[in-house]
């Protein structure tokens, strides 16, 4: 038989309900294609650890099931006891790690089936839902995580809090499943509660959307790879409103010229008062013409694409009741985290702490989990998780500042002064064990690669140079390698496309410089870059600012400028210009 498809399967789920609850408690090892695409919606991945795949195969085992639990933390932030409790989940039910997402939100790994109803349980207790941290659905709402008191800051996190609540699936088959009947505010469903979406309908989205909210000059949201952004305008320290810009997104397939990266465009400008509005006029219009037969091209950027900004933005108008104006100019530094300590502008604290590949983990050398957990403990004091997968402490008192150093200290964690400024920007996915869609290692090898590199810059003098690099295990591009300026993108085990030409600011996307390299050609490919830039460089030029003057990736985004080399490219316009 056929298997049918996610949209088939969507429709005939009674609201996402499937016959997820049968298997749960089941002695089935794991859930079928069908329930494994509407666990997405609750917050979880059916994985398998492929470590032990071929081990396993040849005894004739099945595989080594488990999966992956996503916290929905709109903004990244929690409180101290949020974040407790997930540290205990994860020692109990998970792999004794914690992985912060490019999302803000908190992954658990290594769960077993028996024990992932508790697991998503638990986590609803601490006041936080799974529930549309993954799916065709609006996944978690990103903002800048830095808890400054001024205004735009304080303004982000509400908005993003606006924006969740409003795109969370009104379905009560998540709280039948997980929590027992009782729904995520403590109460139980009455005989008259309605099971419409009035935003997602019957079939949900085509495919998932991603909101983020930043705040210029620091773009650490990457505001450019989200369906749907929200750029920060203040007058007189008040927020205005927001430019909104539409289309963005990085995944695609190698060798698919019909896939590609692109960069949201402006669409308008709004008044604050407006905000949830027009986000719900572009989500309702990508819901009524997103592409629906072919997952590949379902997302916004597709759409946008194909039907031109102008299009699209005259869709939105008729869903929108409210003026608008042209967006505004904006002008970008970085994308950055405030790492280190920082006033937040109400007399206190805060402290922004670099972990590696975003793994709260305790190792031989490191032991982040314990120093996180040993400060929360301590002091009480609430959390931001960034989309660069780093972790911020704030509301501290200034009194507690050296006991907080102390207990960093103590467990070897790094003073971000200590990094190189490339690998406190740097950024990996999960990829294997995990990852089903892995193609090559990433988490993993990650940190030797860059141990390589900070070498190479080292012997420059190149140790505060912000130059972007980041790597992942196949093209869906979670760790957006595609405005990086420097990036590695898994192929096959131990090979990886090799694309230049992003930027430090997150607002250029990338061209493919070399179609297949081996992991271990990276660092002398990172050289010859290093080396080219301090040889030809100008008046203190970044790297972002070299290669912009010197290369040209093309107008963005033509599809081969992510599947065709750089030098056959150079040569066809070189071709063509002869002609």
């Amino acid at each position: 038989m056929a298997s049918r498809s996610v949209e088939e399967i969507k429709g005939e789920s009674h609201a996402l309900r499937g016959d997820i609850r049968d298997t749960l408690i089941s002695d089935a090892s794991h859930f079928s294609e069908d329930e494994y695409q509407l666990l997405k919606f609750h917050g979880t991945y059916q994985q398998d650890d492929r470590d032990q795949r071929v081990a396993r195969k040849k005894q004739n085992l099945d595989k080594a099931w488990i999966f992956m639990v996503r916290s929905k933390l709109p903004g990244g932030a929690l409180t101290a006891e949020q974040y407790l409790a997930h540290d205990r989940i994860a020692g109990e039910l998970g792999n004794n790690t914690l992985r912060i997402t490019t999302r803000q939100g908190f992954q658990l790994h290594g769960v077993l089936k028996g024990d992932l109803k508790e697991c998503i349980r638990r986590i609803n207790l601490s006041r936080i839902t799974t529930l549309g941290a993954c799916g065709d659905v609006v996944r978690n709402t990103v903002a800048p995580a830095a808890p400054l008191k001024d205004e735009a800051h304080l303004d982000a996190q509400r908005l993003a809090k606006e924006l969740s609540d409003t795109f969370l699936a009104k379905t009560s088959a998540y709280a039948e499943i997980w929590l027992n009947g009782e729904r995520l505010n403590g109460e139980r469903p009455n005989e008259s509660s309605t099971e419409e979406e009035p935003i997602y309908g019957k079939f949900y989205l085509p495919r998932k959307f991603k909101i983020g909210i930043a705040i210029p000059p620091r773009n650490d949201v990457d505001i450019y790879s989200q369906d749907l952004g929200f750029i920060s305008h203040q007058e007189g320290g008040r927020v205005k409103g927001y430019t909104i810009v539409v289309g963005g997104g990085f995944g695609m397939s190698h060798g698919k010229t019909e896939t590609f990266p692109a960069l949201a465009k402006p669409l308008f400008y709004v008044a604050r008062e407006y905000a949830v509005k027009a986000a719900v006029a572009v989500v309702t219009t990508q819901r009524d013409f997103g592409n629906r037969t072919d997952r590949k091209q379902a997302r916004l950027k597709y759409l946008v694409n194909e039907r031109g900004i102008h299009w699209f933005r005259t869709e939105v108008y008729k869903r929108l009741d409210a003026p608008v104006e042209p967006a505004r100019e904006v002008t970008w530094d970085t994308v950055s985290d405030l790492l280190g300590w920082h006033e937040q502008g109400d007399g206190k604290l805060f402290c922004g702490i670099w972990i590696e590949e975003g793994r709260i983990k305790d190792t031989e050398g490191r032991r982040w989990r314990s120093a996180f957990r040993e400060i929360v403990e301590k002091f009480g004091v609430p959390v931001r998780l960034t989309t660069n997968c780093n972790i911020i402490f704030h509301d501290i008192e200034p009194s507690l500042k050296a006991q907080i150093d102390d207990t960093l200290r103590r467990h070897r964690i790094p003073r971000p002064e200590d990094l190189t400024e490339t690998r406190r920007l740097a950024q990996a996915c999960v990829a294997l064990p995990t990852c089903g869609l892995a193609l090559a290692e990433s988490e993993r090898v990650f940190h030797l690669v860059l141990d390589r590199i900070d070498e190479i810059l080292k012997e420059y003098d190149l140790q505060d140079e912000p130059i972007l690099i980041r790597m992942t295990g196949c093209p869906n591009g979670c760790a957006r390698p595609y405005n990086a300026d420097i990036s590695f993108v898994g192929r096959a085990p131990g090979k990886y496309a090799f694309y230049v030409g992003g930027s430090v600011t997150g607002e250029r996307l990338v061209g493919l410089r070399e179609k297949t390299i081996a992991l271990e050609d990276i660092p002398s490919r990172v050289r010859e870059l290093i080396e080219e830039f301090v040889h030809n460089r100008q008046n203190g030029e970044t790297f972002t600012d070299y290669w912009g003057r010197t290369h040209v990736n093309g107008a963005a985004p033509t599809p081969d400028q992510f599947h065709t080399e750089l030098a056959r490219r150079e040569a066809r316009d070189f071709a063509a210009v002869e002609a």
